[in-house]
């Protein structure tokens, strides 16, 4: 009996190490990717095969990291387009906006490999650039983040309350913490977020945290939250406690879910509900001027665009 209680015991030893060696040797490509499998790193799709109006923008990132945007302007046939739109194209249409859509070190023709400090830096490198522009009102920039993009987002919002006018977070997590119990569920009992029951004496394996349900409290912008309730990437509870965290300190919180809205396709399971949420939420935050393209939306999420 002794034996077999060993044997399983070293079983289950083993498996917590090999999965402890997999997320220390390869957590990087797990939080970020840069080249989706079957894919080339190269753009599949630019703006000007939709025939949008854009300017390639090449950023330097504090720490001298060459980066690419594309800045994509509304532009006066957008509003008259009826045919079916990619996101952006849709956005342009339905929320009449500039979007600014950033890739990350290391993704598309932006150089660097990824990490939280170097993202970090990218995101503050494009809202400077947004805030310097001068065919832009830049009271009226808003962030918009989807999956690891509203962590980024999050972030560069409570670091820059006076540049921005408000947050959108889209399926995003509290933490890659308690993502890592999500991706291998017997990791939770070692590492997890502020908010988890374990031990988490092996958080600090994780180099890029990605701590947004304690960025989320301290954002002082208007906050709005998008859920897709059959996400099958990040559970949707992970949204719901984001929200919880935030309301408990800003009173200009809203949370919004959609009930047959995937990781990525909320925004096309939402449909007409989803847009109109959200030109509710620029119309109170971000109102419009006499300008009609004037307002500003710079994009992130979990593609590093």
């Amino acid at each position: 009996m002794v034996a077999y209680l060993n044997i399983l015991l070293y079983g289950v030893g083993g498996i917590v190490f090999t999965g402890m060696a997999l997320l220390v040797a390869f957590q990087e490509r797990l939080v970020y990717v840069p080249v989706v499998p079957g894919l080339t790193k190269s753009y599949p799709i630019t703006p000007a095969r939709l025939r949008l109006t854009y300017e390639d923008v090449w950023l330097r990132s504090s720490d001298g990291v060459r980066l690419h945007a594309w800045f994509i302007k509304l532009f006066p046939d957008c509003r008259d387009i009826a045919h079916r739109l990619e996101m952006v194209r849709i956005m342009l249409q339905k929320l009449q906006c500039n979007v600014f859509m950033l890739s990350y070190r290391g993704y598309g023709a932006s150089d660097g490999s990824p990490s939280q400090h170097g993202i970090t830096k990218d995101a503050q490198a494009a809202l400077d650039h947004l805030c310097q522009r001068n065919d832009i009102d830049t009271s009226r920039i808003v962030v918009f983040g989807r999956s690891l993009g509203g962590a980024v987002g999050a972030l560069l919002t409570r670091n820059n309350p006076d540049k921005v006018a408000g947050i959108i977070l889209e399926n995003t997590f509290t933490s890659i913490l308690d993502m890592a119990g999500v991706l291998l569920p017997f990791l939770k009992w070692v590492i997890g977020g502020s908010g988890a029951k374990g031990v988490k004496i092996l958080n600090f394996v994780v180099r890029s945290p990605w701590n947004t349900i304690d960025v989320i409290g301290e954002v002082q912008r208007p906050i709005l939250l998008l859920s897709g309730l059959q996400d099958e990437m990040v559970p949707p509870s992970h949204m719901q406690m984001l929200y919880a965290k935030a309301a408990a300190h800003n009173k200009e919180c809203i949370f919004v879910d959609f009930p047959s809205g995937m990781h990525m396709d909320t925004w096309l399971a939402g449909g007409d509900h989803y847009w109109a949420t959200i030109q509710q939420f620029l119309e109170k935050y971000a109102p419009r001027n006499d300008e009609p393209d004037s307002s500003s939306v710079t994009s992130h999420d979990s593609e590093g665009r």
